[in-house]
């Protein structure tokens, strides 16, 4: 048999690699989708959520496909207790998600309306403390009537928050592209420091301007889907638009675009798998929601800079209730302490909670029964249902900027004046829970224990 001279044979193997390494044309890509995360740590006993978790499904992801990345819906830095309490001095407002989500490396975040429930001045201090990409594409920072993009600070360099952003991928074989975002937040919380323009302006001249520059488009918004749902049909060549806002996991299919929304406070994840071809520009693409429970392992490194916020947490816990982690009620019914809901209607969690109210008296004082009792809805911070077990933290979560409850007595004619006032205010914070305070719409009257309240009554 006739022997293969050496330099043949070298030539053959780089052929061979070249081959094989040959730009097809197609490449592959991934997307992780989180939105309305407030807590780090799992939820519900341990069972459910954990930034630790997600980090472990994002290395796993990282593994399968090196162009993997990781997004945010917005809704990341208010409400929580974690984030209500002071920790060396001032109160800690978001700086525990900045911390996770710098360690966790993520690609790109869009701001949600909670985001301006800060400061302006926190809130910029947060935004400069980030390692990560942000996006607004129909916000401008207001200062004192002046509009201009809002900024970073790294390294005494100032760099402005871009209206766009542009993604470029290239695999192993050497296909190229490029994908660009645009984000788009929806005005529910208006702040001095900031002006909101019109979104769906904004996101068609972002998807004119980056069509022309990149293969792909795909939006992060803040929205309500419906929403979103305007836009998906506004822009249609938008394959994916990955939303926040709303806090139950959703794919709703709009023409030939998608939009996704995943579970609050990281219950669930979505992940998508991408294969576009250069070529035909034909692009194909699988979403897949992902739990995030006890199944996944925890990443050590996210889950150390968690048991440090933690224990910070559990010892401004302690000085109110040491055995605050105890289960004390197990909601079989989901109950609703969502911000849109607790802001503009009765819910079964403000009826618990003021129902608990009168309880908290023995439902008597001075041998006297109590008639029912008022909390704004502005006051229920959780901006989430609970469900399964509940303990003593999860009403820290709901109500954590404390106070007392007051026995006051009150005639019947200024009490339907208080209780029209929370109804008038629905939408707001001033809206009013109650317990055994009844609204008639058709006649327009209020009653208690089922009957017409008197003006003339002390209640």
């Amino acid at each position: 048999m006739k022997k293969i001279k050496p330099l043949i044979l070298l030539f053959l193997i780089v052929l061979f690699f070249i081959s094989c390494n040959k730009n097809d044309d197609k490449i592959k890509f991934t997307f992780l989708q989180l939105n309305d995360v407030y807590e780090i740590a799992a939820l519900e006993g341990g069972e459910v959520g954990g930034m630790d978790r997600v980090e472990t499904l994002h290395q796993k992801l990282l593994k399968e496909n090196p162009n993997t990345f990781m997004f945010m819906a917005g809704d990341f830095l208010n409400p929580s207790l974690l984030g209500n309490i002071k920790y060396e001095g001032e109160r800690i407002k978001g700086k525990h998600m900045i911390e996770v989500m710098n360690a966790m490396h993520f690609d790109l975040v869009a701001f949600g309306n909670h985001e301006f429930d800060l400061s302006e001045k926190i809130l910029q201090e947060r935004i400069n403390s980030s390692n990560f990409q942000w996006i607004a594409t129909n916000l401008k920072h207001n200062i004192k009537g002046e509009l201009s993009p809002f900024y970073q600070i790294g390294d005494s360099i100032k760099t402005e928050i871009p209206k766009t952003v542009i993604f470029d991928l290239k695999d192993n074989d050497g296909t190229e592209i490029q994908i660009g975002f645009f984000s788009a937040t929806i005005n529910s919380n208006p702040k001095p420091y900031v002006t909101y323009s019109d979104f769906y302006e904004d996101a068609k001249n972002a998807y004119n301007n980056l069509s022309r520059k990149t293969d792909l488009v795909f939006g992060l918004t803040h929205l309500k889907i419906s929403q979103d749902k305007m836009l998906a049909n506004m822009l249609p060549k938008v394959p994916l638009i990955m939303g926040g806002h709303e806090h139950t996991n959703m794919l709703i299919p709009v023409g030939q675009s998608v939009i996704t929304k995943a579970d609050a406070n990281a219950k669930t994840v979505y992940v998508h798998r991408f294969e576009y071809d250069k070529k035909t520009k034909e692009l194909r693409f699988k979403s897949e929601l992902i739990a995030i429970n006890s199944k996944l392992d925890s990443d050590k490194h996210i889950a150390s800079i968690i048991e440090k916020w933690q224990l910070v947490l559990d010892k401004k816990i302690a000085e109110y209730s040491p055995n605050a982690h105890d289960i004390i009620f197990v909601a079989k019914t989901p109950l609703n302490g969502e911000d849109h809901a607790v802001r503009s209607m009765q819910t079964n969690l403000g009826e618990l909670i003021t129902k608990a109210m009168v309880y908290s008296y023995g439902n008597k004082v001075d041998g006297i029964k109590l008639d029912g009792a008022l909390v704004n809805g502005g006051s229920m911070r959780l901006d989430d249902m609970l469900t399964g077990n509940i303990t003593g933290v999860d009403i820290f979560r709901v109500l954590p900027f404390g106070g007392s409850i007051l026995k006051v007595e009150i005639k019947g004619s200024l009490l339907k004046k208080v209780l029209n006032y929370g109804r008038i205010k629905s939408g707001t914070g001033a809206y009013l829970q109650r317990f055994n305070f009844e609204y008639d719409k058709s006649n327009k009257l209020w009653s208690c224990s089922g009957n017409p309240i008197n003006d003339d009554k002390i209640y």
